[in-house]
């Protein structure tokens, strides 16, 4: 068993200001990039690996959806409608709201210890065995108890410091490394990934990656209680952590 500690003060905020306001700034940076994501795939749904990648050139894969521009074969009789241009310009803001809300967020976990202390896996919790028995009480649906919900287990943990520290760099890095005028003053961006087309091509599986943890974190945000789970990043508040006699006796054995 590993440890799940409860807030040392209940009536302390769940969340701190600073996380909640970059939460919903990234949230709805997020979905902006998404939709405008996805105007741009439309325009062009075939991917390619390496520098060069056009409708005369041998795909990667391809999307079999109709496409916005009637110089993309796709096999369909029709065109979507052509909104790149203005789902391109607010990629570009959204991208940027979302570099500058992750760098407020950045600098305050590490000058608070929010990493280190909310995220970061605690002593005891470095074993398959914790791993193991979070993963079975997500597949059984089982609800957490009041003490959980104070605390992030130890795969809530794991999985957003990859996010954090490594899908959300990464398709930071593959779309500035799609614009032109980025790569001419840092042409080693482009070149590290092996081409323009190469970065295209990881920027949509790594943005597909984002999106399966965004539905699976509102499932399980669901899971442990949408409402609570709401108002807590809402306004800071959630209800307080009475730990079961099961939960008090794991915390005193992983002590």
């Amino acid at each position: 068993m590993f440890p799940v500690r409860s807030l040392p003060n209940p009536g302390s905020p769940r969340h701190a200001a600073v996380v909640r306001v970059t939460h919903w700034i990234t949230v709805m940076a997020f979905f902006a990039l998404l939709i405008t994501g996805m105007e741009i795939v439309i325009s062009h749904p075939r991917f390619y690996w390496g520098e060069v990648g056009n409708v005369m050139t041998r795909p990667l894969f391809t999307l079999h959806i109709p496409a916005s521009r009637g110089s993309v074969p796709t096999g369909y009789g029709f065109e979507l409608p052509d909104a790149n241009g203005w789902s391109r310009y607010l990629h570009f803001e959204a991208a940027w709201a979302l570099v500058l809300t992750g760098l407020v967020y950045g600098i305050y976990s590490v000058w608070t210890g929010h990493f280190r202390r909310d995220l970061m896996p605690r002593r005891g919790e470095h074993s398959w065995s914790a791993f193991r028995e979070v993963m079975g009480k997500a597949l059984r649906w089982e609800r957490p108890d009041a003490a959980e919900a104070q605390s992030y287990n130890v795969m809530q943990r794991v999985v957003y410091m990859v996010v954090i520290f490594g899908l959300i760099p990464l398709v930071i890095w593959t779309g500035l490394a799609m614009s032109p005028a980025f790569t001419a003053a840092m042409p080693w961006t482009v070149v590290a990934l092996g081409g323009r087309q190469t970065a295209r091509t990881l920027h949509f599986f790594v943005s597909g990656a984002l999106l399966l943890f965004v539905v699976v974190h509102v499932a399980m945000v669901s899971m442990a209680g949408f409402r609570s789970r709401m108002r807590a990043m809402i306004t800071g508040r959630a209800e307080a952590a009475v730990p079961s006699e099961a939960t008090a006796k794991a915390a005193e054995e992983g002590a």
